[in-house]
């Protein structure tokens, strides 16, 4: 907080301001501020109150591009019209001067924008491209342009007169770049910036993707649902939460090679901002469904697990009695936006030095903060500063119950012992290894037959492979593999997103990732030799099939795997899931020469999003970001891009 000092603008000195690499949130209102420098070069701020100033210009904040949350009130030179530039500059922005924008911020960048493209274009054609003879000199083309800016700010007139200024700042921004691009002329851009805002661009997907918003209880466990009635629909990436509705509905299923009937039990609207009816744009994340305590689950995780599964999205995590529908637990936290969950079993000692198992459920997301919850005691007995950015996914080893593997955008995996609390709830935390990515890591898993050994990982730019194995000395290792994969083109290529990536058996490595409308199945054992030497090496992915599924661009609707009933799950852009039975294929697969499957297997079942309601409206635009089974698949857990959770059960 720099408010109330009597700053003018060359007291914000950016030698100062560059070295704040991780600052998110600024307060520097009340000041005589009359405009920002250039150059404060402050990345990862998120939100900027400079109410009470002597702000005439807004441009300048292009330079703060994950900046979600502005505020300028009472700058008496600013109008409507700097509004509009601010919405359409800073991608991220949701929340201006404490209104939400995000709908009128879409508006603008993409509606107002097409059609002002269109009629500068129109412009052109009708009265300026016939001046230009073909083979024209730099001071023709100089002065043409001089001519059509001014005449096209001028004469493209488009919305309210209140936006006139508006209008004229984007009409010129546009005619410059429809000059360069027709013309071949240069553009007056700072490509500094530019970088920036694409590398922020990059950042900001990572997570799964998008702003949480601020939320005021911190360890509040209650119960909440809302009922509601759904429908089928196309989608868009942006944030939802949902409610929890125990009203059964028949859903329309399409059922090609097999009959697997699963119904829909409950629709759960319980992530929603200050429990809010009305919040159908928390986006949910992650589910994991927990372990039974007296089942070994450390030793054979294929075991009947609980009918309680944790949910994470927006600021809170919850669990959910799948058969009745319940909310057991609901835990918030103010200014979180979680994006993953996982559960663990800790041996702990209890009064009378008696020793217990319990379990322990680690939640994470956008501030790069690992909460651990003890969850029968409704307490959040600690966390980890794990990282200065993000986390985008966790995971428990299944062989050292201790040991937790976080992915952060900072393009790292960290491996955690997170220790065992005492009867005090004291506990040690030691960070054991580092591990260097090239992009931002998304999913993880580790390789069932040596999970103490190696880590494999989906990221933003390939799928990798680490060794993870605690003997060697260094801490902090780079990759040991990169996977090859199938392109559009017939090659092989190893830059793609990779957002889903999950373990069929054994051996069979499920990964969606480069070619559209296909998840690939591939070898792990065949793909990758312990032997091969040297760090960083490039391997192709043996591909023993290729499931058929949408031909959506979007990225982050993962996958996930039932290994012990052979399926693979996995979600699409219409609030459909893809199933697939593999039991048929994989004794194929296994054998030595497991020949490669020749023609794209197609779902046994797609589940359509049924017909649902809220406040008597339909909804739709569904994103399906998650679908988990418990490892019997007696339930099925939908996570969605609206804040509802689905649940199927398998009749």
């Amino acid at each position: 907080s720099l408010s109330k000092l009597q700053l003018k603008t060359g007291d914000l000195d950016p030698r100062l301001f560059s070295r704040l690499r991780h600052l998110q949130k600024l307060d520097l209102s009340d000041n005589l501020l009359d405009k920002f420098p250039n150059s404060l070069t402050l990345p990862d701020l998120r939100v900027l109150n400079c109410n009470n100033n002597k702000l005439e210009d807004v441009t300048a904040l292009k330079q703060f591009p994950l900046l979600e949350e502005l505020t300028y009130e009472n700058n008496v030179y600013l109008t409507l019209n700097d509004d509009y530039k601010v919405m359409f500059l800073l991608q991220n922005l949701r929340r201006l001067n404490g209104k939400d924008v995000t709908k009128l911020a879409n508006h603008v960048r993409r509606v107002n924008s097409r059609k002002l493209t269109s009629k500068v274009t129109a412009h052109w054609e009708k009265f300026f491209r016939d001046q230009l003879p073909e083979k024209y000199t730099a001071e023709q083309v100089k002065s043409i342009k001089k001519k059509f800016l001014k005449s096209v700010q001028t004469n493209v007139v488009y919305g309210p007169s209140s936006l006139s200024e508006f209008t004229r700042w984007r009409v010129k921004m546009i005619a410059e770049e429809f000059l360069a691009y027709s013309l071949g002329l240069e553009l007056n851009t700072d490509p500094e910036t530019e970088d920036k805002m694409d590398e922020s661009e990059e950042e900001g997907t990572e997570s799964p993707r998008e702003a949480a918003e601020d939320v005021n209880q911190v360890g509040d466990f209650s119960s909440y649902a809302n009922n509601v009635t759904v429908t089928p629909g196309k989608r868009k990436r942006n944030n939802s939460k949902a409610g929890s509705g125990n009203k059964r509905s028949k859903a329309n299923t399409e059922e090609e090679s097999e009959d697997v009937s699963a119904e829909p039990l409950h629709f759960l609207q319980c992530h929603s901002k200050g429990n809010s009816r009305e919040d159908f744009k928390t986006q949910l994340w992650s589910c994991v469904f927990e372990p039974l305590l007296d089942c070994g689950a450390r030793k054979d995780p294929i075991v009947s697990s609980s009918r309680t599964v944790a949910t994470c999205g927006g600021e809170s995590v919850c669990l959910i009695d799948c058969e009745t529908g319940s909310v057991l637990k609901k835990y918030k936290v103010a200014t979180e936006e979680f994006f993953s969950v996982a559960w663990t079993t800790l041996t702990m000692v209890v009064g009378d030095s008696q020793k217990k198992c319990h379990n322990i459920l680690a939640a994470a997301g956008r501030r790069g903060i690992v909460k651990l919850i003890h969850v029968a005691a409704d307490f959040c007995y600690g966390e980890i500063k794990a990282h200065k950015k993000p986390i985008a996914t966790v995971c428990f080893s299944p062989t050292r119950e201790t040991h937790l593997f976080t992915a952060s955008y900072d393009k790292r995996i960290a491996l955690w012992d997170i220790g065992i609390p005492d009867c005090d709830y004291n506990f040690k935390a030691s960070q054991l290894l580092l591990l260097e990515a090239l992009s931002i890591p998304l999913r993880l898993a580790l390789v069932p037959t040596c999970p103490d050994q190696y880590l494999l990982a989906g990221c933003e730019s390939g799928c990798f492979a680490w060794n993870i194995k605690l003997d060697k000395e260094q801490k902090s290792r780079p990759f040991e593999v990169l996977f090859q994969f199938p392109d559009d083109d017939g090659g092989m290529t190893t830059s793609h997103r990779v957002d889903g990536v999950a373990f069929l058996n054994n051996d069979v490595v499920v990964s969606k990732s480069s070619k559209l409308g296909c998840i690939y199945l591939w070898s792990w054992s065949r793909s990758f030799d312990t032997k091969g030497k040297g760090c960083q090496r490039t391997v192709g992915a043996v591909i023993l099939a290729e499931l058929e599924w949408s031909m959506t661009d979007l990225s982050y609707l993962t996958l996930s795997t039932c290994p012990a009933k052979e399926y693979v799950f996995c979600g699409d852009e219409k609030g459909s899931v893809w199933m697939y039975n593999l039991s048929n294929y994989t004794t194929a697969w296994s054998s030595a020469k497991g020949k490669r499957s020749d023609k794209r297997i197609p779902p046994s079942q797609i589940l359509k999003w049924p017909e649902l309601q809220a406040n008597k409206e339909h909804l739709t635009e569904v994103l399906i970001n998650n679908v988990v089974s418990d490892p019997a698949f007696t339930y099925l857990v939908v996570l969605t891009s609206v804040n509802i959770t689905a649940i199927w059960k398998k009749s």
